[in-house]
């Protein structure tokens, strides 16, 4: 089930917000606490049913090495937990991968059969393992299953995060209040879940028709101009980041309606001017569980610089594995390691000073560059089509030029051809769709991610996220009020959203 589906927004979530408040404004709190995991269950089993088992199994495993966790000895028992996770999603995810490999680099023929993706694994397994690690360090417990099953099942944020601790989410259902159906709760959650639900289907689902076809085209082998390969890059650039996080705010309003905080997820990414503010940026949650529980585990900065360096690179290599099994997404990690090993050696040898205006542009378009280029690899089916967009966006296939802007350099400069200008048009295989149209979608989108207020930061008077994520929220003048104009224009916003179901697209990062 898809939070841009009219099932979803029409019939599972009126019926379970109001059960929920009706049953836990009775007092009830245990069975609305059970409704809502119920609740969860059938949204999670929707997809597929048969792996209901699986994220049971799980739970149940989990919960009962959390209580295990209590006796000695600890970090045998902590050690079984986490390899048993790490065994599951490695069957799940990368098995297939495995043998592919194998069978390529040694010439064998094992044949396993297509092993199915469960929907959510990668997340509910993270955040499983961060629950057993929090747990040994004494720093959160759960003797109560049902509290558990909620903790890992929470539908708003079960299928593609934010990776939530126990610790942040849990309490905040310890109090009455949270029971009772509140107009306040109401009035921001569905304002930031219209929001989301605009970014994403309005917004991603809009550009996403100019990516598409120019990845799909590099993997047939078709040769493309510079500028069909950049205007597929910078379209797909736009959609991931309107994709998710159109649904982190998505997660946050719905969880929000229930009177529950999420951590915040998102924070302006492609306003970074460096890698390593990038990754305070963007998915927030996940590059915290990494440095958390990989990074530092490793070593961290604290055994000296290559050490530091070497560490980095294992993480973001795992990073990039985490989301798919492919050579694209370990290239697109390794590319990120060798950013923030440069960002890092930069800031070394330059220590920390005041930059002018212009330097800041500058570490921006730097920046940018940076990350368009990763996303390709990330986006592409494989490197041999990843090569192909990168050669043809760094002007290695020739700069096509429409004929008649051609003939009149030629005139100027005779020579110009043998400089790999060629006669073809700028947009000669027609894979870009309409380029001005294109160009338009470019334009208005990198608009709003660079010059207007994310959403929780529009929101931020009304403590949108977590109370430790809302330091992270530059104050804007552009912000939320409760008002009949906010009303209407919200109002209009989601029903233009709603006119955009028919045709549904699911989540990209419900494919990690």
């Amino acid at each position: 089930m898809l939070f841009n589906s009219f099932i979803f927004i029409f019939l599972f979530l009126p019926v379970t917000l109001l059960g929920f408040h009706f049953i836990g404004s009775r007092g009830r709190h245990r069975v609305a606490l059970a409704w809502l995991v119920g609740a969860s269950l059938f949204f999670y089993g929707w997809w597929n049913p048969a792996y209901l088992g699986l994220i049971l199994g799980s739970m149940l495993f989990n919960y009962g090495v959390g209580i295990a966790l209590n006796s000695r000895p600890k970090k045998v028992t902590l050690t079984l937990g986490i390899a048993v996770n790490l065994g599951l999603l490695a069957y799940f995810k990368y098995a297939n991968f495995f043998v592919d490999n194998l069978n390529n680099l040694v010439g064998t023929d094992f044949v396993l059969e297509s092993i199915i993706l469960p929907l959510a694994i990668s997340f509910f397994t993270f955040q499983q393992i961060a629950y057993l690690v929090d747990a040994y360090r004494g720093e959160t417990q759960e003797y109560r299953f049902l509290h558990y099953a909620l903790f890992v099942t929470f539908f708003p944020q079960l299928i593609a995060g934010p990776i939530v601790h126990h610790k942040q989410m849990l309490p905040q259902f310890s109090h009455d209040s949270l029971y009772r159906l509140r107009a306040s709760h109401l009035a921001v959650g569905i304002t930031i879940f219209t929001l989301g639900l605009f970014k994403k289907v309005v917004l991603a689902d809009g550009v996403a028709i100019y990516a598409t076809p120019v990845f799909s085209a590099a993997e047939r082998g078709v040769e493309l101009t510079i500028f069909e390969a950049w205007g597929g890059s910078l379209a797909y650039t736009l959609q991931l980041y309107f994709d998710f996080s159109g649904y982190s705010d998505m997660a946050i309003g719905l969880a929000r309606m229930f009177g529950v905080r999420l951590p915040l997820n998102f924070n302006s990414p492609y306003k970074s001017t460096n890698i390593i503010d990038f990754w305070r940026r963007w998915h927030i949650t996940l590059s915290t569980f990494l440095r958390d529980y990989l990074y530092i585990p490793l070593g961290g900065n604290r055994k000296g610089e290559s050490r530091r360096l070497t560490n980095l690179m294992i993480t973001m290599l795992l990073g990039g594995l985490w989301h798919g099994a492919g050579w694209t997404f370990l290239l697109w990690g390794g590319l990120h390691g060798v950013y923030l090993i440069a960002n890092h050696l930069f800031r070394k040898a330059f220590p920390a000073r005041r930059y002018s205006p212009l330097t800041h542009v500058l570490a921006w378009a730097l920046t940018m560059l940076a990350v368009v280029v990763a996303w390709v690899p990330f986006r592409a089916e494989s490197i041999g089509s990843a090569g192909r967009i990168l050669k043809s966006m760094f002007g290695l296939n020739g700069i096509a030029l429409p004929d008649t802007l051609l003939s009149r350099i030629t005139a100027i400069a005779p020579g110009i051809a043998e400089k790999g200008i060629i006669s073809a048009g700028m947009w000669r295989n027609n894979v870009f769709g309409s380029p001005i149209a294109g160009i338009t979608w470019i334009a208005i989108l990198s608009f709003i991610a660079l010059a207007l207020p994310n959403v929780p930061q529009f929101m931020n008077r009304t403590r949108p996220v977590v109370s430790s994520d809302l330091k992270s929220l530059t104050p804007t003048g552009f912000a939320w009020r409760q008002s009949r104009a906010m009303a209407i224009l919200l109002a209009v916003i989601f029903v233009w959203s709603i006119g955009q179901l028919s045709s549904v697209s699911p989540f990209l990062y419900f494919n990690f």
